[in-house]
């Protein structure tokens, strides 16, 4: 067990090396998507290896055909039991007008910790480290390993292949990853779902060049009116419903232990509207809300692009058009089914309509109940003196499932952010509390992992 004072005082003393850590990490802009960052990609790369070997880790970097991944922590026995503790270091782009300060230039404002990556997903994954170094100081019977990726946010695409590395990567007997979000301040929040993710762009040619509406129009087909045509035949606009044929014919609705511990999160429809900005949402129900947004399936309209987009109206007929969308799905739909099934309805539509899937993200449904779900529950306690709810994540996490398919072993989740915190959005930030709570829960944790192999 660990010793609830031993614990706090090691956290207070490693604050100042946590914000000195975490000050390094913030003012490196490690933007995955953008090609121009690739020098920065690399000094995170070996930014992160100092910050574990800074704690007395060993650590290295794995080579990929993309961005590398970080590979690093202690093995103290090889009879004992080994725990993977995932994050990311690469973040979102910061080009937002909002932001009221420079994004890499990292500013604590007496533990508020201001910065892109602060609290997506640097600062947690620096509170995991400080709770990992705690429970090597105590001498724990457990392997601590850390995986830090650097293409979370462009969807993991060369993941999978630096996860062979055995040698550098070896298996775990279980994982935890700390990439996720409570529903409210002062309310754990622990996911056990992920919903998956399909991109799609539907393209339409009909010319070769745009047509004065005044002398072709009527005559004239017109693409973005018939994409139009496709995207009220996919939707139902109101309620959310996707029309598509056979979409929810995998779903498997939410038990009722499974709402039960949804509404122990502290989900408000009024809070969750003031942090999105919603003047009006399409339901005030707060159990359809959060079945909405955590364990149903989704279709959603990003973008309608071609024709004239300037000042005014210009009266062209444009010749093509292209609709993005992009489906949210829930565990037991696959991307690949939903695709086929989307493909082949639009082709009934119109035929003339190009189909292609633009991104792919599996759904992920982990453990409910049972040992493993009890030690995070113990440890969620221990650090921030609140039992946890347990919830589903809207969004999609791509490594989670590459992980599961890699290793078969128990996945659990142990997010550290606060909705106000701005993940992918301007003035993002991190704060003590959540730290050092974080802290305090992995300690825990691994002390509750421990104590299951005795």
């Amino acid at each position: 067990m660990v010793n609830h004072q031993h614990v706090r005082t090691f956290v207070n003393e490693a604050r100042p090396k946590f914000e000195s850590l975490l000050a390094q990490m913030v003012e490196v802009p490690s933007i995955s998507m953008d090609p121009t960052r690739a020098p920065d990609m690399r000094r995170m790369a070996d930014l992160a290896v100092h910050c574990l070997t800074e704690l007395g880790a060993e650590a290295q970097i794995v080579e990929t055909d993309g961005y590398p991944i970080i590979s690093g922590g202690w093995m103290v026995g090889t009879r004992y039991p080994t725990v993977t503790v995932y994050n990311h270091m690469d973040v979102q782009p910061a080009q937002e007008l909002e932001w009221k300060q420079e994004p890499f230039a990292f500013r604590n404002d007496n533990g508020v910790y201001h910065g892109r990556g602060a609290t997506d997903d640097k600062g947690p994954a620096l509170a995991a480290l400080f709770g990992a170094r705690f429970a090597v100081e105590q001498g724990l019977p457990i392997n601590i390993r850390f995986v830090w990726e650097l293409e979370e946010e462009i969807g993991s695409p060369h993941f999978a292949d630096g996860l062979k590395d055995r040698t550098a990567i070896p298996q775990p007997d279980s994982v935890v990853v700390s990439d996720t979000i409570w529903i409210a301040k002062g309310r754990p929040a622990v996911p056990y779902g992920l919903r998956g993710l399909l991109g799609a762009r539907l393209t339409l040619r009909t010319g070769t060049k745009g047509a004065h509406s005044g002398l072709t129009g009527g005559a004239a087909r017109n693409p973005l009116a018939e994409l139009m045509e496709i995207a009220h035949a996919c939707l139902d606009a109101k309620t959310g419903r996707v029309k598509i044929p056979g979409f929810y014919d995998e779903v498997v609705q939410p038990t009722k232990a499974e709402i039960n511990s949804f509404l122990k999160s502290g989900f408000q429809v009024s809070r969750f509207k003031k942090a999105y900005g919603f003047q009006s949402i399409r339901t005030s129900d707060p159990i359809d809300v959060m079945r909405r947004i955590w364990a149903a399936p989704t279709l959603e309209i990003h973008g309608l692009t071609g024709g004239y987009h300037g000042p005014g109206v210009k009266t062209v007929v444009p010749s093509q058009g292209e609709l993005k969308i992009s489906m949210r799905l829930v565990p037991s739909q696959t991307p690949e089914a939903i695709f086929t099934k989307l493909k082949r309805y639009v082709g009934t539509l119109n035929p003339n309509v190009k189909v292609e899937r633009e991104g792919v993200l599996q759904p992920f449904r982990g453990l409910f109940d049972g040992p493993y779900v009890e030690a995070v529950k113990r440890a969620v306690k221990g650090g921030f003196g609140k039992d946890p709810a347990f919830v589903r994540e809207g969004g999609s996490i791509g490594a989670v499932v590459t992980m599961q398919r890699a290793w078969k072993v128990p996945i659990l989740f142990m997010g550290l952010s606060l909705p106000e915190h701005g993940y992918h959005a301007p003035n993002e930030y991190f704060d003590w509390g959540q730290a050092s709570g974080g802290m305090k829960t992995f300690a825990h944790y691994f002390s509750e992992l421990a104590r299951m192999v005795k």
